[in-house]
């Protein structure tokens, strides 16, 4: 059977805009497409693939959970489930883990947590959730609507109450928000889809200050900047800052699709039998894949590799921006990277994304104004300078089209 990208616009619901080139074989920080063309994988698959393509330790979990048990429901438990809860506990400030199928489900079961428990402690006027200006949690109705971004939540009719926006990285922006009647504070510790723009060490302590006097619960979505993505496992500890709940998801299964929700036992307890689920959430193939995720990235070899890859990328990128000056500002922490453009290109990133696909190079928008990377955690030295070259190219190829 011979498929081409024109079967997605005559099959798939039209939401997305796939590149005109189908990928179908990675390995490492490696993809051929139908036409057997290499591309430099510097997408992950929008921060997933943590260890690129067919690691072989992903690949021998999958293949022996594969062959023992494959769904069994929240029915019952199972061994992967359970044991890739202990390893989070041990890893995290956590005591307890939901697991679930993807980002989204994960802040949905975090801002549901937040809410039950704010009101069954002190009443329903303690409902309130408090999120940034330009936040991403998600596509479920909730998260969509929590996400202060108005192109993905208007259109589908009245959103839930009590929400509100404050500025992102402006204290004064929150603390004017916030009240007794707040029951949760919800950020990203790194804003991914707009921007890359790293929180402050001092805004992330006021917010847990004012959560704390408050009595309202901070929320860390951790979904793109969790599990190594920033040399650390979460970002949260690179800031000192302890959340109430920390949504993980994206890289933590490595390409398979699972998400996480970790809380303490005091909170937890408020999810009792009946009040939340998910039918393939814990399922034993998810679990034991990021089960060996996790092993592998959580060692100082990893970690420390991270942190001296984005000094790599970064030096890379100042010399592209050097000899080809596109770029304002480089921002990010470890391998999740910002590159906003100048107001001469403003808008313009999905421009350079097509001239790096066809240089032979996967990379990301975040917003119409930054080119993002986030590639595999373990990707090699030599793998990023070749990626870089081929940047260079389609930076070049870019300015001299604009004439």
């Amino acid at each position: 059977m011979s498929l081409s990208r024109s079967d997605f616009d005559q099959y798939m619901v039209p939401n997305y805009a796939p590149a005109a080139f189908v990928p179908v074989r990675g390995l490492g920080s490696r993809v051929w497409d139908q036409e057997g063309r290499e591309y430099v994988d510097l997408a992950g698959g929008i921060a997933v693939n943590a260890l690129g393509h067919c690691h072989p330790e992903l690949v021998r979990a999958l293949v022996e959970q594969g062959g023992k048990l494959w769904h069994v429901s929240n029915v019952f438990t199972n061994e992967p489930a359970l044991a890739l809860a202990e390893q989070l506990v041990a890893a995290t400030f956590a005591e307890r883990v939901f697991f679930c199928n993807s980002g989204a489900e994960a802040n949905e079961a975090a801002l549901k947590l937040a809410r039950r428990a704010a009101i069954e402690l002190h009443g329903e006027r303690k409902h309130k959730v408090l999120s940034a200006y330009n936040s991403f949690h998600g596509r479920t109705f909730f998260t969509v609507s929590v996400g202060g971004q108005a192109k993905y939540s208007d259109g589908f009719g009245p959103r839930p109450a009590g929400i509100a926006h404050f500025d992102f990285n402006d204290l004064d922006s929150l603390a004017a928000l916030i009240d007794d009647d707040t029951a949760a504070v919800i950020i990203e510790p790194i804003l991914g889809e707009s921007g890359v723009v790293p929180a402050t060490r001092e805004f992330l302590q006021g917010a847990r200050h004012l959560c704390d006097k408050h009595g309202a619960y901070l929320i860390f979505d951790e979904v793109q900047s969790g599990m190594g993505r920033t040399g650390s496992l979460y970002a949260y500890m690179d800031y000192g800052v302890v959340p109430d709940i920390l949504t993980s998801a994206k890289s933590l299964g490595g390409g398979f699709p699972i998400g996480a929700m970790l809380t303490s036992s005091a909170l937890a307890k408020h999810l009792v039998v009946g009040t939340h689920g998910t039918t393939y959430g814990g399922n034993p193939l998810a679990c034991a894949v990021a089960g060996a995720a996790l092993v592998t990235i959580n060692t100082p070899e990893v970690l420390e590799g991270v942190r001296q890859k984005h000094q790599r990328f970064v030096a890379g990128l100042a010399a592209i921006n050097a000899r080809h000056p596109v770029f304002a500002q480089l921002r990010g922490r470890g391998l999740l990277i910002g590159a906003e453009l100048t107001p001469a290109y403003a808008g313009q990133a999905r421009e350079i994304l097509a001239q790096a696909a066809q240089q032979g190079l996967m990379v990301l928008m975040a917003g119409p104004n930054v080119i993002r990377l986030a590639p595999s955690l373990v990707i090699p030295d030599a793998d990023i300078d070749e990626g870089l070259a081929r940047l260079e190219r389609a930076v070049a190829a870019f300015v001299a089209a604009q004439g």
